[in-house]
């Protein structure tokens, strides 16, 4: 299982990053990036404390990539604002999408994707034009595992098969009971259209790490 977009105690996370990471590898993660939320207030705190995961390097068989997901960013500032966090070391950028169950200010998909971001999240109702942005600048869409913003999957395949964009599943997982396995991954995918071969291949050949 590879997840890139999880979050600890630094934003609305229940675990410290070390029993995040601990309790991922139990369940056969091979990847897991840590993404809490962050916007220019608290950017350069929360990427110099997670940094610090790196503690763990060589002591794991799994891979930790230290993230952000900017949240609740205005439009006009998500550019900038990802530029930075990979300007002090983000190793994925990934952005809270315009999920239905959030005031998410309008226009903060497609900023995102013209951001070259790595991940839209949850990307809710998005249109078929973003999904073909998407698809030309090399952002993944997500396909999420988490309650509520997981009511768009469906859709969400259906611009990303149409547009050619790549997709991930993530569970953005902020309990302990969020993290999933591998074959709950591929349920997922399938759950939201794709067919098993297809979900296979979202969830085992991995559009960021392979």
């Amino acid at each position: 299982m590879i997840d890139l977009h999880t979050h600890t105690t630094f934003s609305d996370g229940e675990l410290i990053p070390s029993e995040l990471v601990r309790r991922a590898e139990v369940l056969g993660y091979t990847a897991i990036g840590i993404t809490d939320h962050v916007d220019y207030t608290n950017i350069e705190h929360i990427l110099s404390c997670l940094s610090r995961i790196k503690y763990l390097k060589g002591l794991l068989d799994m891979q930790v990539l230290v993230g952000a997901e900017l949240t609740h960013v205005p439009p006009a500032k998500i550019g900038p604002l990802a530029a930075f966090a990979r300007k002090l070391g983000a190793e994925i950028v990934v952005v809270h999408g315009e999920t239905p169950v959030e005031p998410v200010c309008p226009g903060t998909n497609r900023a995102a994707i013209e951001a070259r971001v790595d991940i839209l999240a949850h990307p809710g109702f998005i249109t078929l034009g973003e999904a073909e942005l998407a698809y030309e600048n090399n952002v993944c869409l997500e396909i999420t595992s988490r309650s509520g913003h997981n009511i768009t999957n469906g859709h969400v395949v259906r611009m990303a098969k149409l547009a050619g964009a790549k997709m991930v599943v993530d569970t953005d997982s902020h309990a302990p009971g969020d993290l999933i396995r591998s074959e709950r991954a591929i349920e997922i995918a399938m759950g939201a259209g794709l067919s098993l071969e297809e979900a296979s291949d979202v969830v085992e050949k991995h559009a960021i790490i392979r």
